[in-house]
Protein backbone atom coordinates (compact mmCIF):
# COMPACT_ATOMS: atom_id res chain seq x y z
CA UNK A 1 0.00 0.00 0.00
CA UNK A 2 1.62 3.51 -0.79
CA UNK A 3 0.10 6.96 0.42
CA UNK A 4 -0.11 9.55 -2.70
CA UNK A 5 0.78 13.65 -1.81
CA UNK A 6 1.93 16.34 -3.96
CA UNK A 7 1.86 19.09 -1.54
CA UNK A 8 2.23 21.76 -4.50
CA UNK A 9 -1.37 20.99 -4.89
CA UNK A 10 -3.90 22.93 -3.97
CA UNK A 11 -6.24 22.84 -0.75
CA UNK A 12 -9.24 21.76 -3.00
CA UNK A 13 -7.04 19.04 -4.75
CA UNK A 14 -5.73 17.87 -1.53
CA UNK A 15 -8.91 17.07 -0.26
CA UNK A 16 -9.66 14.97 -2.76
CA UNK A 17 -6.32 12.95 -3.06
CA UNK A 18 -4.62 13.35 0.16
CA UNK A 19 -3.71 10.61 2.17
CA UNK A 20 -4.87 8.00 -0.02
CA UNK A 21 -3.50 4.58 0.62
CA UNK A 22 -4.62 1.65 -1.98
CA UNK A 23 -4.46 -2.20 -1.47
CA UNK A 24 -3.35 -4.31 -4.22
CA UNK A 25 -6.93 -4.53 -5.81
CA UNK A 26 -6.44 -0.69 -7.47
CA UNK A 27 -9.85 0.58 -5.72
CA UNK A 28 -10.72 4.09 -7.11
CA UNK A 29 -12.48 4.86 -3.59
CA UNK A 30 -10.78 4.53 -0.53
CA UNK A 31 -11.30 1.19 1.06
CA UNK A 32 -12.85 0.77 4.57
CA UNK A 33 -11.23 -1.40 6.56
CA UNK A 34 -13.82 -2.58 9.59
CA UNK A 35 -11.21 -4.58 11.18
CA UNK A 36 -10.36 -4.52 14.82
CA UNK A 37 -6.70 -6.35 14.72
CA UNK A 38 -3.97 -7.02 12.06
CA UNK A 39 -1.96 -10.63 12.05
CA UNK A 40 1.79 -10.98 11.75
CA UNK A 41 4.00 -12.67 9.68
CA UNK A 42 5.84 -13.82 12.48
CA UNK A 43 6.76 -13.22 16.42
CA UNK A 44 9.85 -11.21 15.36
CA UNK A 45 7.81 -8.91 13.40
CA UNK A 46 5.05 -8.24 15.98
CA UNK A 47 7.88 -7.74 18.67
CA UNK A 48 8.81 -5.14 16.16
CA UNK A 49 5.54 -3.38 15.36
CA UNK A 50 4.72 -2.82 19.52
CA UNK A 51 8.34 -1.33 19.58
CA UNK A 52 7.07 1.07 16.64
CA UNK A 53 10.31 -0.28 14.53
CA UNK A 54 8.04 -1.97 11.93
CA UNK A 55 5.54 0.53 10.55
CA UNK A 56 2.45 -1.73 10.25
CA UNK A 57 -0.66 -1.56 12.31
CA UNK A 58 -1.09 -3.09 15.28
CA UNK A 59 -4.97 -2.14 17.15
CA UNK A 60 -7.44 -0.21 15.35
CA UNK A 61 -7.87 1.62 18.72
CA UNK A 62 -4.81 3.93 17.37
CA UNK A 63 -4.28 2.88 14.08
CA UNK A 64 -6.33 1.86 11.15
CA UNK A 65 -5.71 2.39 7.47
CA UNK A 66 -8.92 4.18 6.64
CA UNK A 67 -8.93 6.15 10.10
CA UNK A 68 -4.94 7.08 8.67
CA UNK A 69 -6.21 7.87 5.29
CA UNK A 70 -8.63 10.71 7.05
CA UNK A 71 -6.24 12.02 9.26
CA UNK A 72 -3.34 12.69 6.09
CA UNK A 73 -6.43 14.04 4.40
CA UNK A 74 -7.14 16.44 7.03
CA UNK A 75 -3.96 17.28 8.18
CA UNK A 76 -2.43 17.95 4.38
CA UNK A 77 -5.97 20.84 4.03
CA UNK A 78 -4.99 21.93 7.57
CA UNK A 79 -1.00 22.49 6.52
CA UNK A 80 -0.62 20.46 9.70
CA UNK A 81 2.05 18.26 10.71
CA UNK A 82 0.03 15.47 12.18
CA UNK A 83 -3.70 14.64 12.78
CA UNK A 84 -5.30 12.29 15.43
CA UNK A 85 -9.35 11.77 14.72
CA UNK A 86 -11.45 11.24 17.29
CA UNK A 87 -14.89 9.66 18.35
CA UNK A 88 -16.48 13.27 18.49
CA UNK A 89 -15.58 17.10 18.73
CA UNK A 90 -15.77 17.12 22.17
CA UNK A 91 -13.26 14.04 22.77
CA UNK A 92 -10.68 16.12 20.10
CA UNK A 93 -11.55 19.21 22.27
CA UNK A 94 -10.75 17.35 26.21
CA UNK A 95 -7.95 15.20 24.87
CA UNK A 96 -6.13 18.49 23.30
CA UNK A 97 -6.69 20.00 26.94
CA UNK A 98 -5.81 17.31 29.20
CA UNK A 99 -3.26 15.41 27.24
CA UNK A 100 -1.09 18.70 28.27
CA UNK A 101 -2.16 19.00 31.76
CA UNK A 102 -1.39 17.97 35.25
CA UNK A 103 -2.30 19.37 38.69
CA UNK A 104 -1.36 22.31 39.27
CA UNK A 105 -1.44 23.42 36.08
CA UNK A 106 -3.58 27.25 35.17
CA UNK A 107 -5.85 27.19 32.13
CA UNK A 108 -7.03 30.34 30.31
CA UNK A 109 -9.66 30.64 28.38
CA UNK A 110 -12.49 32.79 26.32
CA UNK A 111 -15.70 33.21 28.17
CA UNK A 112 -17.59 32.45 25.14
CA UNK A 113 -17.37 29.08 24.09
CA UNK A 114 -19.64 26.07 23.69
CA UNK A 115 -21.81 24.77 26.90
CA UNK A 116 -19.86 21.66 26.85
CA UNK A 117 -16.15 23.10 26.64
CA UNK A 118 -17.01 25.41 29.39
CA UNK A 119 -18.19 22.18 31.61
CA UNK A 120 -14.53 20.89 30.38
CA UNK A 121 -12.30 23.81 31.31
CA UNK A 122 -14.92 24.96 34.41
CA UNK A 123 -16.13 21.39 36.11
CA UNK A 124 -13.67 18.75 35.05
CA UNK A 125 -10.30 19.68 35.09
CA UNK A 126 -10.77 21.78 38.45
CA UNK A 127 -11.11 17.99 40.17
CA UNK A 128 -7.99 16.83 39.03
CA UNK A 129 -6.15 19.96 40.40
CA UNK A 130 -6.12 22.51 37.02
CA UNK A 131 -7.52 25.69 37.83
CA UNK A 132 -8.73 28.26 34.99
CA UNK A 133 -9.54 32.00 34.15
CA UNK A 134 -12.04 32.69 31.63
CA UNK A 135 -11.62 36.23 29.84
CA UNK A 136 -13.40 38.60 27.14
CA UNK A 137 -11.71 36.93 24.37
CA UNK A 138 -11.38 39.89 22.46
CA UNK A 139 -9.97 41.99 25.02
CA UNK A 140 -5.94 41.16 24.78
CA UNK A 141 -5.28 43.32 27.98
CA UNK A 142 -7.53 40.43 30.06
CA UNK A 143 -5.33 37.78 28.13
CA UNK A 144 -2.62 39.49 29.50
CA UNK A 145 -3.75 39.62 32.77
CA UNK A 146 -4.66 36.24 33.21
CA UNK A 147 -1.76 34.41 32.42
CA UNK A 148 0.17 32.76 35.43
CA UNK A 149 3.61 31.56 35.84
CA UNK A 150 1.76 27.82 36.12
CA UNK A 151 -0.41 28.99 32.79
CA UNK A 152 -0.14 25.74 30.93
CA UNK A 153 -2.14 26.34 27.66
CA UNK A 154 -5.11 29.09 26.50
CA UNK A 155 -8.18 27.58 24.66
CA UNK A 156 -10.47 29.69 22.43
CA UNK A 157 -13.37 29.35 19.66
CA UNK A 158 -13.36 31.59 16.90
CA UNK A 159 -16.21 32.68 15.55
CA UNK A 160 -17.40 32.19 18.88
CA UNK A 161 -20.35 29.72 20.12
CA UNK A 162 -23.13 31.28 19.51
CA UNK A 163 -22.60 34.81 18.81
CA UNK A 164 -20.03 34.84 16.35
CA UNK A 165 -17.12 37.07 18.12
CA UNK A 166 -14.10 36.80 16.40
CA UNK A 167 -10.67 36.64 17.81
CA UNK A 168 -7.41 37.57 17.34
CA UNK A 169 -5.90 34.42 17.04
CA UNK A 170 -2.39 35.63 16.31
CA UNK A 171 -1.93 38.04 19.23
CA UNK A 172 -3.54 35.66 21.68
CA UNK A 173 -1.05 33.39 20.32
CA UNK A 174 1.73 35.59 21.01
CA UNK A 175 0.67 36.52 24.40
CA UNK A 176 0.44 32.52 25.47
CA UNK A 177 3.69 32.10 24.08
CA UNK A 178 5.31 35.02 25.98
CA UNK A 179 4.13 33.22 28.57
CA UNK A 180 5.43 29.63 27.79
CA UNK A 181 1.91 28.41 26.89
CA UNK A 182 0.34 27.20 24.02
CA UNK A 183 -2.81 27.78 22.08
CA UNK A 184 -5.63 25.44 21.23
CA UNK A 185 -8.13 26.82 18.81
CA UNK A 186 -11.67 25.30 18.30
CA UNK A 187 -11.99 26.69 14.29
CA UNK A 188 -15.09 24.50 13.91
CA UNK A 189 -17.21 27.66 13.12
CA UNK A 190 -14.77 28.85 10.29
CA UNK A 191 -13.81 25.68 9.00
CA UNK A 192 -10.43 24.57 7.48
CA UNK A 193 -11.78 26.70 4.20
CA UNK A 194 -11.65 29.94 5.90
CA UNK A 195 -8.95 29.86 8.81
CA UNK A 196 -6.18 28.86 9.46
CA UNK A 197 -5.24 28.99 13.33
CA UNK A 198 -1.48 27.32 12.65
CA UNK A 199 -0.73 29.29 10.09
CA UNK A 200 -1.59 32.28 13.08
CA UNK A 201 0.47 30.65 15.68
CA UNK A 202 -1.87 28.15 17.17
CA UNK A 203 -0.20 24.97 18.62
CA UNK A 204 -3.57 22.90 18.00
CA UNK A 205 -6.72 23.39 16.16
CA UNK A 206 -9.42 21.06 16.88
CA UNK A 207 -13.02 20.37 14.96
CA UNK A 208 -15.98 18.57 15.81
CA UNK A 209 -16.06 16.63 12.36
CA UNK A 210 -19.71 16.30 13.14
CA UNK A 211 -20.38 19.36 11.95
CA UNK A 212 -19.24 20.96 8.57
CA UNK A 213 -16.77 18.03 7.63
CA UNK A 214 -19.50 15.53 7.62
CA UNK A 215 -22.19 18.31 6.56
CA UNK A 216 -24.99 15.76 6.21
CA UNK A 217 -25.96 14.73 10.10
CA UNK A 218 -24.63 11.54 9.30
CA UNK A 219 -22.34 10.99 11.90
CA UNK A 220 -19.83 11.77 14.63
CA UNK A 221 -16.39 12.39 15.01
CA UNK A 222 -13.71 14.91 15.71
CA UNK A 223 -9.93 15.75 15.22
CA UNK A 224 -7.14 17.07 16.68
CA UNK A 225 -4.55 18.67 14.39
CA UNK A 226 -0.60 20.34 15.75
CA UNK A 227 2.87 19.45 14.83
CA UNK A 228 4.27 15.72 15.07
CA UNK A 229 5.73 16.67 18.36
CA UNK A 230 2.64 18.32 19.75
CA UNK A 231 0.45 15.13 18.86
CA UNK A 232 3.35 12.52 19.78
CA UNK A 233 4.23 14.41 23.03
CA UNK A 234 0.53 15.23 24.02
CA UNK A 235 -2.68 13.17 22.12
CA UNK A 236 -1.06 9.95 20.36
CA UNK A 237 -0.27 7.95 24.00
CA UNK A 238 -3.69 9.37 25.39
CA UNK A 239 -5.87 7.96 22.52
CA UNK A 240 -3.75 4.65 22.44
CA UNK A 241 -4.17 3.88 26.13
CA UNK A 242 -7.67 5.62 26.78
CA UNK A 243 -9.21 5.11 23.73
CA UNK A 244 -11.44 7.64 22.34
CA UNK A 245 -10.93 6.57 18.99
CA UNK A 246 -13.33 7.13 15.94
CA UNK A 247 -14.32 4.01 14.35
CA UNK A 248 -13.25 3.37 10.66
CA UNK A 249 -16.96 3.58 9.48
CA UNK A 250 -17.35 7.26 10.52
CA UNK A 251 -13.84 7.96 9.70
CA UNK A 252 -14.30 6.84 5.73
CA UNK A 253 -17.73 8.62 5.72
CA UNK A 254 -15.35 11.79 6.55
CA UNK A 255 -12.84 11.06 4.51
CA UNK A 256 -15.25 11.22 1.51
CA UNK A 257 -16.86 13.94 2.85
CA UNK A 258 -13.51 16.09 2.57
CA UNK A 259 -14.00 16.19 -1.36
CA UNK A 260 -16.85 17.87 -1.06
CA UNK A 261 -16.21 20.01 1.59
CA UNK A 262 -15.17 23.35 -0.77
CA UNK A 263 -18.26 23.08 -2.57
CA UNK A 264 -20.44 22.76 0.37
CA UNK A 265 -18.92 25.64 2.42
CA UNK A 266 -18.85 27.87 -0.36
CA UNK A 267 -22.40 27.85 -1.40
CA UNK A 268 -23.82 27.44 2.21
CA UNK A 269 -22.01 30.74 2.50
CA UNK A 270 -22.98 32.36 -0.34
CA UNK A 271 -26.64 31.45 0.84
CA UNK A 272 -25.82 32.69 4.40
CA UNK A 273 -24.54 36.32 2.98
CA UNK A 274 -27.61 37.23 1.00
CA UNK A 275 -29.88 35.64 4.47
CA UNK A 276 -28.14 38.09 7.05
CA UNK A 277 -28.31 41.06 3.90
CA UNK A 278 -32.00 40.45 4.16
CA UNK A 279 -32.35 39.75 7.81
CA UNK A 280 -30.34 42.84 8.91
CA UNK A 281 -32.83 45.23 7.42
CA UNK A 282 -36.18 43.74 8.81
CA UNK A 283 -37.89 45.47 11.52
CA UNK A 284 -38.57 42.93 14.05
CA UNK A 285 -34.39 41.72 14.02
CA UNK A 286 -33.08 44.32 16.49
CA UNK A 287 -29.23 42.88 16.56
CA UNK A 288 -27.96 40.70 13.83
CA UNK A 289 -24.02 39.26 14.04
CA UNK A 290 -22.55 38.04 10.33
CA UNK A 291 -18.67 37.35 9.84
CA UNK A 292 -19.21 38.61 6.74
CA UNK A 293 -20.87 42.18 7.09
CA UNK A 294 -18.78 45.62 7.63
CA UNK A 295 -21.17 45.85 10.32
CA UNK A 296 -19.40 42.82 12.12
CA UNK A 297 -18.02 44.30 15.66
CA UNK A 298 -14.44 42.19 15.03
CA UNK A 299 -14.64 43.33 11.39
CA UNK A 300 -10.82 44.30 11.69
CA UNK A 301 -9.77 41.31 12.76
CA UNK A 302 -12.07 38.85 10.60
CA UNK A 303 -10.37 41.06 7.66
CA UNK A 304 -7.05 39.92 8.87
CA UNK A 305 -7.89 36.42 9.66
CA UNK A 306 -10.45 34.72 7.73
CA UNK A 307 -10.45 34.18 4.27
CA UNK A 308 -14.67 34.01 3.93
CA UNK A 309 -17.41 34.45 6.27
CA UNK A 310 -19.27 31.68 7.42
CA UNK A 311 -22.59 29.61 7.18
CA UNK A 312 -23.59 30.89 10.95
CA UNK A 313 -25.55 33.74 11.38
CA UNK A 314 -26.59 34.91 15.03
CA UNK A 315 -29.08 37.44 15.55
CA UNK A 316 -32.05 38.80 18.04
CA UNK A 317 -35.83 38.34 17.63
CA UNK A 318 -37.36 41.33 18.99
CA UNK A 319 -40.07 40.32 21.75
CA UNK A 320 -37.56 37.62 23.72
CA UNK A 321 -37.95 33.93 24.20
CA UNK A 322 -42.08 34.19 23.70
CA UNK A 323 -41.17 35.44 20.11
CA UNK A 324 -38.09 33.11 19.53
CA UNK A 325 -39.96 30.43 20.09
CA UNK A 326 -42.83 31.78 17.78
CA UNK A 327 -40.64 32.38 15.35
CA UNK A 328 -38.63 28.75 15.60
CA UNK A 329 -42.49 27.09 15.35
CA UNK A 330 -42.98 28.97 12.46
CA UNK A 331 -40.71 27.65 10.15
CA UNK A 332 -41.59 25.52 7.73
CA UNK A 333 -38.27 24.64 5.64
CA UNK A 334 -35.63 25.36 8.53
CA UNK A 335 -35.66 22.77 11.02
CA UNK A 336 -34.76 23.22 15.09
CA UNK A 337 -31.87 21.50 15.97
CA UNK A 338 -28.78 22.42 17.54
CA UNK A 339 -26.60 21.06 14.83
CA UNK A 340 -24.69 23.25 12.63
CA UNK A 341 -22.81 22.93 9.45
CA UNK A 342 -25.38 20.61 7.74
CA UNK A 343 -26.35 20.99 3.98
CA UNK A 344 -29.98 21.13 5.57
CA UNK A 345 -30.86 24.97 7.11
CA UNK A 346 -31.35 24.70 11.25
CA UNK A 347 -31.96 26.99 14.08
CA UNK A 348 -31.43 26.49 17.35
CA UNK A 349 -32.30 28.95 20.50
CA UNK A 350 -29.00 29.30 22.51
CA UNK A 351 -30.18 30.34 25.96
CA UNK A 352 -32.72 27.43 26.19
CA UNK A 353 -30.43 24.96 24.50
CA UNK A 354 -26.91 24.92 23.56
CA UNK A 355 -26.22 27.35 26.48
CA UNK A 356 -28.94 26.48 28.75
CA UNK A 357 -26.52 25.24 32.11
CA UNK A 358 -25.38 28.85 32.15
CA UNK A 359 -26.72 31.57 34.58
CA UNK A 360 -28.51 34.50 33.35
CA UNK A 361 -25.73 36.73 33.99
CA UNK A 362 -23.18 34.23 31.82
CA UNK A 363 -25.45 34.57 29.20
CA UNK A 364 -26.24 38.37 29.16
CA UNK A 365 -22.60 38.79 29.61
CA UNK A 366 -21.90 36.80 26.53
CA UNK A 367 -24.48 38.54 24.26
CA UNK A 368 -26.91 35.64 24.28
CA UNK A 369 -30.41 37.51 24.80
CA UNK A 370 -33.74 35.69 25.14
CA UNK A 371 -34.55 36.74 21.89
CA UNK A 372 -31.34 35.27 20.16
CA UNK A 373 -30.95 32.42 17.40
CA UNK A 374 -28.06 30.91 15.65
CA UNK A 375 -28.92 30.14 11.90
CA UNK A 376 -26.45 27.40 10.27
CA UNK A 377 -27.61 27.71 6.26
CA UNK A 378 -27.89 24.76 4.34
CA UNK A 379 -27.68 24.03 0.25
CA UNK A 380 -31.37 24.43 -0.52
CA UNK A 381 -31.45 27.56 -2.82
CA UNK A 382 -31.45 31.08 -1.14
CA UNK A 383 -34.61 32.26 -1.96
CA UNK A 384 -36.64 29.70 -0.14
CA UNK A 385 -34.81 29.58 2.83
CA UNK A 386 -35.25 33.45 2.74
CA UNK A 387 -39.26 33.35 2.02
CA UNK A 388 -39.23 30.57 5.33
CA UNK A 389 -37.47 33.20 7.50
CA UNK A 390 -39.81 36.14 6.24
CA UNK A 391 -42.25 34.10 6.88
CA UNK A 392 -42.09 32.95 10.09
CA UNK A 393 -40.79 36.65 11.14
CA UNK A 394 -44.42 37.50 9.83
CA UNK A 395 -45.95 35.32 12.26
CA UNK A 396 -43.94 37.03 15.65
Amino acid sequence: MSATAKKDFRPETRLVHSGTLRSQFGETSEALFLTQGYVYDSAAQAEARFKNEDPGYQYSRFANPTIDMFERRIAAFEGAEAARATATGMAAVTISLVGQLKAGDHVVGSKAMFGSCRYVIEDYLPRFGVSSTLVDGCDLDAWRKAMRPNTKTCFLESPTNPALDVIDIAEVAKIAHDAGATLVVDNVFATPLYQSPLALGADCVVYSATKHIDGQGRCLGGVVLGSEKFIMDNIHTLIRQTGPSISPFNAWVMLKSLETLPVRVQRQTENAATVADVLAKHPKVPRLIYPGRPDHPQAAVVKKQMKGGSNLIAFEVDGGKPAAFRFQDALRLVRISNNLGDAKSLITHPATTTHSRLTLAQRAELGVSEGLVRLSVGLEHQDDIIEDVLAALAAV
